[in-house]
């Protein structure tokens, strides 16, 4: 996993500039959430674990819509940006260094929901890696509770292997923001390569390096099944507004 942790590590000062407006985000993506959990038939009471938390974008709505939160990452750098943001949002969440491979070895305790957000579970660069990944989650839900991923939608991007994304372009104050990213295959794994440009009054770049697995939508919820849930749902961006795919895991 180390080359995970240094390309968060690096990342983590930078990571709100893949926004527009960072703190926008961070409402729109708990309302969304918020709607998945709700119809789902789970209240604000409900114990969470963000086991991918990154710069705290999730958990840190969550936490302030009232839900009990507690996050985790295996990057020492966008946990103390994400304990900064906390404190500047004026919520209470537990932060806690750990590898989402691993969540026993951290946390003793059940969680009602789990979620892994932002394309987080395609860094495992093997299917044996993501079972394994897929069972220490699911170890550590509660009967009954739910567990709710995003990644790329790898079904539609396999079938061209396009070699980058559309950029994002953002109006600043001072100019503008450009990020975009590269993609290298070699078979269903990528190198991941990226860019962030600000010109503004100077010209800055800044580029981070990661390696992903495209994982089809099957796969994912073959495993899931195959170790603690009992049924496996996906919603597409149309139905959630969020710019992923979605699964909802129940166990």
């Amino acid at each position: 996993m180390d080359i995970i942790q240094s390309f968060y590590d690096n990342l983590a000062s930078q990571y709100d500039k893949l926004f527009l407006d960072w703190q926008d985000t961070t409402k729109e993506q708990s309302l969304i959430l918020d709607e998945l959990f709700k119809h789902n038939g789970y209240g604000n009471q409900s114990k969470i674990l963000d086991c991918a938390c990154g710069i705290g974008t999730q958990a840190i709505g969550l936490a302030s819509m009232g839900y009990n939160v507690t996050a985790s990452d295996i990057s020492d750098g966008e946990l103390e940006e994400a304990r900064q943001r906390a404190m500047k949002n004026d919520v209470k969440i537990c932060f806690k260094n750990a590898d989402f491979r691993m969540l026993s070895k951290t946390f003793s305790q059940e969680f009602d929901i789990i979620i892994a957000m932002d394309n987080a579970l395609p860094h495992m660069l093997t299917k044996s890696d993501l079972e394994i990944a897929i069972k220490s989650i699911t170890s550590r839900l509660a009967t009954g509770g739910m567990f709710v991923a995003s990644i790329r939608d790898y079904d539609a991007l396999l079938e061209s292997k396009p070699p980058y994304s559309a950029p994002y372009i953002h109006k600043t104050e001072k100019g503008q923001r450009v990020s975009f990213q590269t993609w290298t295959w070699n078979g269903d794994c990528y190198k991941l390569i990226q860019y962030i440009i600000e010109d503004e009054e100077t010209l800055k770049i800044n580029k981070f390096e990661c390696e992903y697995r495209a994982v089809r939508r099957e796969e994912l919820t073959n495993i899931l099944l195959s170790n603690g849930c009992s049924s496996v749902v996906w919603k597409l961006p149309e139905e959630t507004g969020f710019y992923q795919p979605i699964v909802i895991a129940k166990k």
